[in-house]
């Protein structure tokens, strides 16, 4: 008997929380940090005026090094908010990760300061960057099952930008729901690969 999505989502996750926590320290960073300098390198990133940012927790690909280089160079940093009761999230600019509150999912967040929330359509180019337990060569995610992204990624109006590790990158995902939004680059650290037409495509091609 075949399984439902939901079934299959939630063995999938395990399976890739496994893999993923199965990496030791040390290899964990020298991956993400190969991961972080080809996210850098792309004219997607180089050119935003906005980073639209998860802050990596536990296993994650890491992205305090991201935002580092992207306040170096003068871009803004939104970090985001859940929404409690919703699949929303709500963007707010950091200068500092110094003053992050504790949500009730055990993520830092910034502080719910109407003066510092802010939209992806305020900005010219914003790009995000995507978390995800696994992702496959068309760009569609394995997230944490709280459709946050998928309620994010259709409206937003910039390149969005998958970081996943290769042991976590598979051909095709076994089980999709119609919902599911695919990002539009996957950055792993061999490389990165245009997966889905971005706003404005630049120099790369799709995978060898």
């Amino acid at each position: 008997m075949p399984m439902d999505a939901t079934t299959g989502k939630a063995l999938m996750r395990a399976q890739f929380k496994a893999v993923r926590e199965g990496l030791i320290p040390g290899e964990r960073r020298a991956i993400d940090e190969a991961i972080a300098r080809n996210v850098a390198a792309l004219p997607e990133f180089a050119a935003a005026d906005a980073v639209f940012t998860y802050l990596s927790f536990g296993a994650e690909v890491d992205t305090r090094g991201l935002i580092q280089r992207a306040w170096e160079a003068g871009k803004t940093v939104c970090l985001p908010r859940v929404v409690p009761g919703t699949r929303e999230m709500r963007w707010y600019t950091v200068q500092s990760l110094d003053r992050l509150v504790r949500s009730s999912f055990g993520v830092e967040e910034p502080p719910d300061d109407p003066s510092r929330e802010v939209h992806p359509a305020d900005f010219v180019r914003p790009v995000a960057l995507v978390p995800g337990l696994a992702f496959d060569r068309e760009g569609f995610r394995l997230g944490y099952g709280g459709g946050f992204y998928d309620t994010f990624l259709p409206a937003f109006p910039g390149a969005s930008i998958g970081l996943i590790r290769a042991c976590q990158l598979v051909e095709r995902l076994a089980v999709r729901d119609v919902h599911d939004a695919p990002v539009n680059i996957v950055a792993l650290e061999q490389g990165s690969a245009y997966v889905a037409e971005p706003v404005e495509r630049a120099v790369l091609g799709r995978w060898s």
